[in-house]
């Protein structure tokens, strides 16, 4: 006869909606957002080119986000998750920045590929804040000695 008592696991919806809720997750979603409205805009102007940058953050991003949100971080302990988070958010940031300054700085083709530019400048910043929150999660956990206090010097 089938056990009738189910244990409770969330649903992926459900685990999705309460991810999203975290600063992290919603960090997440955003850098996943923004890079989907940048390959729209450098797909539908003459520097379509461009979508590299966007195309392989994006896809970096939703798998961090899947990744995190599965909890599949603490299944997988061979990997320090923190460090290689750290580093998508850094190589993020700085592609994005280069990349929009490129296309800034050499005149405006058209104006989606402008508007991929700038939005290219914003989503490098919020790399750059994932990369910040990121390192002072790493300065949170590392352990410092306690300062004598018994007056001796």
């Amino acid at each position: 006869m089938a056990d009738t008592t189910a244990s409770f696991s969330p649903s992926c919806v459900e685990r999705l909606k309460s991810y999203v809720n975290t600063p992290k997750g919603f960090t997440l979603a955003a850098e996943i957002l923004v890079s989907f409205i940048i390959i729209i805009c450098y797909a539908s102007s003459w520097c379509g080119g461009f979508t590299t940058v966007p195309i392989s953050e994006m896809t970096f991003s939703t798998i961090f986000f899947l990744i995190f949100m599965m909890d599949l971080d603490k299944q997988f302990l061979g990997i320090n998750w923190v460090w290689t988070d750290m580093f998508r958010a850094v190589v993020g940031a700085v592609l994005y920045i280069i990349t929009s300054l490129v296309n800034l700085i050499g005149g405006s083709k058209d104006g989606a590929c402008m508007a991929g530019a700038v939005l290219g400048l914003f989503a490098g910043l919020i790399f750059a804040y994932d990369t910040y929150t990121i390192y002072l999660q790493i300065q949170s956990t590392r352990q410092h000695p306690a300062a004598p206090t018994d007056g001796k010097v």
